[in-house]
């Protein structure tokens, strides 16, 4: 079969499922056609992402988040004004993703939770079925349960998620943990795509720890503890632009440009992980069975976060405190039930990706 990838460009979680999706379809004998990238003049497209995924890139302006000013977490307000200002680029990125799935034909169509993929569906409906895959997609079942405090915004996240599947053939949720391989109408609960180079690394308990920051504002806290306790080696990962391979904001902290094989050789040697609460590296650390502090930015991560607790991967915090990171690696156990889990994803994708028109009763339940 043949695919097109539409894939969110905030972050880089939807980039790294990409890629393991796509080595797992060509594995089995499919053909991934190219893949569309909705990005803005706030992100670049990470160099692991460009030099891997080994087909054509078709870019297109998408909304995404702003940070605040302090550059920690996002600026709601800021970046509803911010797109509504782009209304009329969005509308033509519309327009672009139609013609391209009608221009590359392919039997399906896979969004990695890119909002304007699922309003091109709602809007224009093209024939060619379209398939999310996602974690937040998790938050629309049952078996998510929010016990945060933001209640209006864990709504309007799920408005958006839905907005980016609307019209959808299924919706694959990427689920922390098998929960008895539930089916919520449309939506089946999968295993996280972790790509090969995760699944095959040996890892050590090195004596530094690792991490990354999606905003750059967090630097100042790091920073700080850094300066407190210079005995601690930090090798930190972030997206910041025009800046060096390497950063040493303190002579213990190392704040490194986004690196595929780095950052994993990084996650592989650490003793454990700090990260601002992404679904897609707290899998990593969860398969490399690194403990896990989590900053939440958003309402988005905020769920995830809510949510790797539940399997006890990590501690939350509100700031970099790594101190709560050494409290817990004093209480951390290993387990193989998330490892067990993962390993099961290839058979799962190939049955959920390749049965499109067997059925007909599924599409017709709301989710």
């Amino acid at each position: 079969m043949k695919y097109l990838f539409v894939v969110q460009g905030e972050g880089r979680g939807h980039f790294t499922q990409a890629l393991s999706l796509k080595n797992m379809l060509e594995r089995n004998g499919h053909e991934v056609l190219a893949v569309m990238v909705g990005s803005s003049a706030k992100r670049t497209l990470p160099d692991f992402f460009t030099q891997k995924i080994a087909t054509e890139i078709i870019r297109f302006q998408s909304p995404n988040f702003l940070p605040t000013p302090k550059g920690k977490s996002s600026s709601l307000i800021g970046s509803i004004l911010y797109n509504l200002l782009l209304l009329p680029v969005y509308i033509s990125s519309l327009f672009t993703i139609r013609r391209t799935i009608k221009e590359k034909q392919p039997d399906v169509v896979i969004n990695f939770y890119e909002l304007l993929c699922g309003i091109t569906y709602g809007v224009f409906n093209p024939e060619t079925p379209m398939i999310n895959v996602a974690h937040q997609y998790y938050f629309l079942t049952p078996a998510f349960h929010y016990t945060g405090k933001n209640i209006w915004q864990f709504r309007l996240l799920n408005f958006y998620t839905r907005l980016t599947a609307l019209n959808a053939y299924k919706i694959l949720a990427l689920s922390f943990r098998e929960e008895n391989r539930f089916q919520f109408g449309k939506i089946s609960l999968v295993p996280p795509l972790l790509r090969p180079e995760v699944l095959h690394k040996e890892t050590t308990q090195g004596d530094f720890i690792h991490g990354y920051l999606l905003n750059s504002g967090y630097a100042t806290e790091l920073k700080s503890w850094s300066e407190q306790h210079p005995d601690q080696v930090l090798h930190f990962f972030w997206d910041k632009k025009k800046m060096n391979k390497t950063t040493l904001l303190t002579p213990s902290l190392s704040m490194h440009a986004l690196s595929d094989s780095d950052f994993l050789n990084y996650m592989a040697g650490s003793k454990a992980y700090a990260t601002t609460g992404g679904f897609e590296s707290v899998c990593e650390a969860m398969y490399m069975q690194k403990p896990v502090l989590m900053v939440p930015t958003h309402i988005e991560q905020e769920c995830n976060v809510i949510d790797a607790l539940r399997s006890k991967a990590g501690v939350s915090a509100s700031e970099f405190n790594l101190d709560i990171l050494f409290s817990f690696m004093l209480r951390y156990r290993k387990t193989r039930e998330f490892k067990s889990w993962t390993e099961t994803a290839e058979a799962q994708f190939m049955f959920e990706l390749t049965r499109i028109g067997f059925e007909p009763d599924r599409v017709l339940v709301a989710y």
